[in-house]
């Protein structure tokens, strides 16, 4: 009898966990379009694929620093529907460890993923069951092999020393200029002006606008050219390309990181955050101006990847096609089919679970 009634027990917790998954939601939060429409309209694509019954998106407010109670109470709001299994966060701004901690307090079942945090690395990855950031060091090696294999023999680094003051850029800057001169390309450094300083964006864009055709000029055509700062993007781009230079990728590597607004494409509302458009139209454009093979990008903006990515990851977790709430190689494969080429991903010193993410580049040509 005691067998029977056990057997009953199970029976019916078997058929409510199957009622709840085959009921299944994920939740994506993520800043407003004011913050990074990027991120927001990867939510709206998810939503769109899967359906507003399956993926429910909230927003972290715009003044995150002062408001982090409002980002905690947003998270604990999605946590608080039982039929939530998942939750990406991207970006993982203040606040997302506080919110993960109150979320396992009455719902340890739940699968969190935050995507580019903000806070101390050692503590998202006690927090989270994945991580995923911008392996920012590991760059420097590659954009100075993604520069000779673009056909480089020099490579400029444009910045200024309160970017240079900063531990991971400067980390990047060394071994950037490390690989390059282990390629046989010449390592050059040039301090632009600071766009903090008292002659603005406007002055730090001037200088990059004037100085990009010197180089170019000084060294010949097959000269790189890296700038650490957004506002150097577009000029960099432009210059770039108007002087028959190399351009590797942006210090952001995004196909919406500055490209379009260097190249004069003007993006229509119905293609905003559609990626095979903008790759495309920024494809037309450089073999247009005669630059085919000389700009390069990553394929997927990250913070979309990582969107795409945890929300993919998170429906197989749910229908058990993933065992595990942290399988780096199902990641990796999933990132890998998004991108249309290969990932790495490799583990934060002193964790298992926090992965710093490098991308393959698309060349355009």
């Amino acid at each position: 009898m005691k067998r029977v009634v056990v057997l009953a027990v199970v029976l019916v917790m078997l058929l409510g966990v199957g009622a709840a998954s085959a009921n299944w939601k994920i939740g994506i939060l993520t800043g407003t379009v004011t913050q990074n429409e990027e991120e927001y309209r990867m939510a709206e694509q998810m939503q769109k694929e899967f359906g507003p019954d399956r993926i429910i998106i909230a927003t972290y407010p715009d003044r995150f620093m002062q408001e982090q109670e409002t980002t905690i109470s947003n998270m604990m709001e999605m946590a608080a529907d039982p039929n939530v299994k998942a939750i990406i966060m991207v970006q993982a701004v203040p606040g997302a460890a506080a919110a993960v901690d109150r979320v396992r307090e009455f719902r340890p079942d739940i699968l969190i993923i935050l995507g580019s945090p903000q806070e101390d690395p050692m503590v998202v990855a006690s927090k989270a069951d994945i991580v995923l950031n911008t392996d920012d060091i590991g760059r420097g090696p590659q954009i100075a092999e993604q520069a000779y294999a673009m056909g480089a023999k020099v490579l400029v680094h444009y910045s200024f020393p309160r970017h240079m003051s900063v531990e991971t850029l400067a980390q990047r800057r060394e071994l950037m200029k490390k690989r390059a001169e282990e390629l046989g390309m010449l390592f050059v450094d040039e301090d632009a002006p600071d766009p903090t300083s008292d002659a603005g964006v406007a002055g730090t864009q001037m200088f990059i606008s004037e100085d990009v055709p010197r180089k170019i000029a000084q060294y010949g055509p097959d000269t790189a050219v890296f700038g650490t700062n957004c506002a150097m993007q577009e000029p960099l781009i432009a210059q770039t390309i108007a002087n028959g230079g190399i351009f590797p990728v942006q210090c952001c590597p995004s196909p919406y990181h500055a490209l379009p607004a260097a190249l004069g494409i003007e993006v229509p509302e119905d293609k905003k955050g559609d990626l095979d458009w903008i790759l495309a139209a920024i494809n037309e454009k450089v073999v247009e101006k005669g630059a085919a093979g000389r700009v390069a990008t990553w394929p997927v903006p990250v913070n979309m990847m990582f969107i795409q990515a945890g929300t993919y990851y998170a429906k197989e977790w749910i229908e058990g096609k993933i065992t595990s709430k942290n399988d780096k190689a199902e990641l990796m494969r999933i990132m890998a089919d998004i991108a249309g080429r290969p990932v790495d991903l490799s583990e934060f010193p002193g964790t298992s679970n926090y992965y710093l993410y490098l991308s393959d580049h698309v060349v355009f040509q």
